[in-house]
């Protein structure tokens, strides 16, 4: 990866954390939906990047987040966890013919439906992550599932308009 590249994802990390801390943390569809857009970092991290380097940037935007939102940690242990699970989900979707060098995960070039399919149980284990240690427990166990699953889709949705407004198909 060229340094170009590098300072490229900087700049694009630095962007959704500012959107996440000033615009989608005042997002909320009927208080049951809740937008997360700065795990588009995570999920843009190119397949070939080390482990390590995604767990530790997964801690550190984690603890950004926290840090704007007073949560002591629960965004991190939730980006953690959505970096960690990426890594073995990423084995699970390689296509047969594996990815070309410096394999970008995008809308534009794996197509829709890949996408969708890819990071969608990604966004899922996240919100629920992060919903249920809010919650301290399953004492609300229905209502914070139905909340997982409306701010997972609605969070999809605003992954999805990122990706058509912002990445440009790479030919």
């Amino acid at each position: 990866m060229n340094r170009f590249n590098v300072f490229g994802g900087f700049f694009r990390a630095i962007l959704l954390i500012l959107a996440q801390v000033i615009l989608f943390k005042n997002l909320v569809l009927f208080d049951s939906a809740f937008c997360f857009g700065y795990i588009l970092i995570f999920l843009m991290l190119p397949m070939d990047t080390n482990p390590i380097v995604q767990l530790l940037v997964g801690f550190v935007v984690g603890i950004i987040i926290d840090s704007f939102y007073n949560t002591l940690g629960i965004h991190a242990a939730a980006s953690v966890l959505l970096v960690y699970v990426k890594i073995y989900w990423s084995k699970v979707m390689t296509p047969s013919g594996g990815y070309d060098s410096g394999p970008k995960i995008n809308l534009r070039t794996q197509g829709l439906g890949w996408f969708v399919t890819f990071i969608f149980p990604l966004v899922f284990v996240h919100i629920l992550a992060l919903l249920f240690i809010e919650a301290a427990g399953f004492g609300l166990f229905w209502q914070t599932l139905t909340k997982v699953f409306y701010s997972s889709v609605f969070t999809l949705v605003i992954l999805l308009i990122i990706q058509y407004l912002f990445y440009k198909k790479v030919k």
